[in-house]
């Protein structure tokens, strides 16, 4: 078993890199697609009916692979406080939980964007020759992902027991720890 989660990380972190520069890509095209629609509209007087749309979508996907990717890096919004200060058995309970509560914020991401995708699939999206469908599948895809690497934080929690990034014990040494009279 042991084996089986240390294959985990390389083969997820391909995964959340791509997911990453997708993202970033994403990101881009949408600042270039918001661009053309200023220059469009103030320069040529004539705004293209499709930048709005796409960019929205590039929207999408970018912030919904980005939330995937922070749940991998331990980057999503959490109580740090309350868990670097309880007792490890609790500190242990929180961390299940939290792992448990994303792994099925996932799937229902998941569940629900695949169905709207479906439902939506034959309507034809305002200002892009693309199905409405494609607006609701980055949160199909974006729960997916949560899921997964919310399993792989839960997976590698209970067999090996580690508990990063969200937690690490404090290093007492560290000088900007320590309160210092001055």
């Amino acid at each position: 078993m042991r084996s089986f989660v240390s294959a985990l990380p390389p083969l997820l972190g391909r995964i959340s890199t791509a997911a990453l520069w997708i993202s970033g890509a994403g990101l881009l095209l949408m600042t270039l697609f918001v661009g053309w629609q200023v220059f469009g509209r103030y320069v040529l007087n004539d705004s293209p009916s499709w930048t709005e749309p796409g960019a929205l979508l590039l929207m999408s996907w970018f912030i919904l692979l980005g939330s995937a990717i922070g749940v991998r890096e331990g980057n999503h919004l959490g109580f740090e406080t309350a868990l670097h200060y309880a007792p490890r058995p609790l500190r242990f309970l929180m961390l299940l939980t939290t792992e448990v509560l994303t792994i099925g914020f996932g799937i229902g991401m998941a569940w629900y964007g695949a169905i709207l995708s479906i439902e939506t699939w034959s309507a034809k999206m305002a200002g892009l020759p693309i199905p409405q469908g494609m607006d609701y599948l980055p949160l199909a895809v974006g729960g997916v992902l949560i899921a997964i690497f919310g399993l792989e934080k839960l997976v590698r929690l209970l067999v090996l027991g580690e508990a990063t990034p969200l937690v690490a014990e404090p290093d007492l040494s560290d000088p900007h720890l320590v309160a210092r009279p001055e």
